[in-house]
């Protein structure tokens, strides 16, 4: 048995994590910059940095006493807690599911829902398909992409060019936006078809440059950094306008309501959850098919899945391929509901976002993956008010995940098969 560590180690451990967190939170807490002037305020790191030093002191000396850390046992009982619970709701999902769908579809209607409220919610469900859509990439055919906002982009941007010039109605730009980043995704799928790891990363993250520079590039087509401007969708028609377009009719006129800016939220809502379901089924019913198994064979030994004759060409093309139409869908919803896009709205940090999604919520698992994206993207709403820190508390909270739930928030268990021999 190894003797505990004598009380000097401990102090002198805690010490060196404290100086690391001076390092780290001073910058961050202990300078504030108030115009063009830095102000010092050394007491508020200081506070962080003696809650450093206190908790690592105290779990040195909890495994000084011997048996399980108590963050390792309570991390054993967290994860067990959550994968009983998730079994649980796995059992009822036949009615759970239709219920939950009904409850988010009733949001609207709640004394508390405003614009604002629902405005974010729509924008959470986008960013629910762009996961989906990088989790068919990364999760399933375990095929690194950095550039996945190019797809984004393109649908983005062939929805506000199709309106513009050809007059193309949202409903008509939403498989055609698809198409196109489909086809984004198979031309960048050929020239990496024999990269892996951090050479694919690479070239993606490449692309999605290549991409952004083309839209703040081509100031004749794509109106440069000063973007361009799309259309609202229509329900039959019907605008959400309080002055409809010549010849067109709005829909406070046509059902005899007075006009109010909400309806055009609640109408954006409803129909980006009825795609954001579509979504998730389609990602659902792939993973199950053939085509399902060849990624995840893929994603696990490319040698492998050629010897079984799988071909690995046409199972990547089809990965990025569906993938980026994913992707290209969500660009055509994110247009129509701001209004408005340029190049700034298709970073890295977009593409970085994104995959945090489906990181953190579990490769190759949609309810993490819808799980995540609603945390990142209402976590730091809720935490506008510390407008200083909110980014501090979002990188926290991915540290976090990432130490107590490393396979993500929830991981994907497949059916075992067992026989007389045990499982197989």
């Amino acid at each position: 048995m190894t003797p505990p560590k004598p009380i000097t180690h401990l102090l002198a451990d805690a010490a060196l994590a404290a100086g690391v967190a001076l390092v780290l939170f001073f910058p961050l807490l202990g300078m504030v910059l108030e115009g063009t002037a830095i102000h010092y305020q050394p007491g508020r790191a200081a506070w962080a940095v003696g809650l450093v030093f206190a908790g690592r002191l105290a779990l040195g000396l909890a495994r000084r006493g011997g048996g399980t850390p108590p963050l390792a046992a309570w991390q054993q009982r967290a994860g067990a807690s959550a994968q009983n619970v998730w079994e649980r709701l796995h059992q009822h999902q036949r009615w759970m599911l239709p219920l939950l769908v009904a409850l988010v579809a009733l949001l609207p209607l709640a004394p508390f829902a405003t614009n604002y409220l629902l405005q974010i919610c729509t924008l959470a469900m986008i960013y629910v398909v762009l996961g989906t859509g990088l989790n068919i990439v990364v999760g399933l055919a375990g095929l690194l992409d950095l550039g996945y906002v190019a797809f984004y982009a393109v649908g983005a941007y062939s929805f506000a060019l199709l309106a513009k010039h050809a007059d193309v109605s949202f409903w008509l730009a939403l498989p055609v936006g698809g198409a196109l980043a489909a086809m984004a995704g198979a031309l960048l799928a050929f020239p990496v078809l024999r990269m892996h790891g951090d050479y694919l990363a690479i070239v993606t993250l490449g692309f999605g440059e290549i991409i952004r520079e083309l839209l703040n590039n081509l100031v004749e087509l794509t109106g440069g950094p000063n973007g361009l401007a799309a259309p609202r969708p229509t329900l039959f028609g019907l605008e959400f306008s309080p002055e409809p377009s010549p010849g067109r009719a709005a829909f406070h006129q046509f059902f005899g309501l007075s006009y109010s800016p909400a309806q055009r939220y609640v109408f954006l809502y409803l129909v980006m959850l009825a795609f954001t379901v579509l979504v998730v089924w389609v990602f659902h019913r792939l993973r199950a098919m053939p085509i399902g198994r060849a990624w995840e064979a893929l994603r696990e030994d490319e040698t492998a899945c050629k010897a079984l004759g799988i071909h690995h060409v046409t199972t990547k093309l089809s990965a990025f391929a569906l993938g980026a139409s994913f992707g290209g869908m969500a660009g055509v919803f994110f247009a129509a509901t701001e209004g408005f896009i340029n190049p700034i709205s298709f970073t890295f940090m977009e593409s970085a976002i994104i995959l945090a999604i489906v990181v953190l919520g579990g490769m190759g698992s949609i309810t993490g993956v819808v799980l995540a994206a609603v945390l990142i993207t209402l976590g730091p709403e809720l935490f506008r008010e510390f407008e200083s820190f909110r980014m501090l508390f979002f990188g926290l909270a991915m540290v976090g995940v990432m130490v107590w739930r490393p396979g993500g928030l929830l991981t994907v268990r497949r059916a075992v098969f067992r026989g007389p021999g045990g499982a197989i």
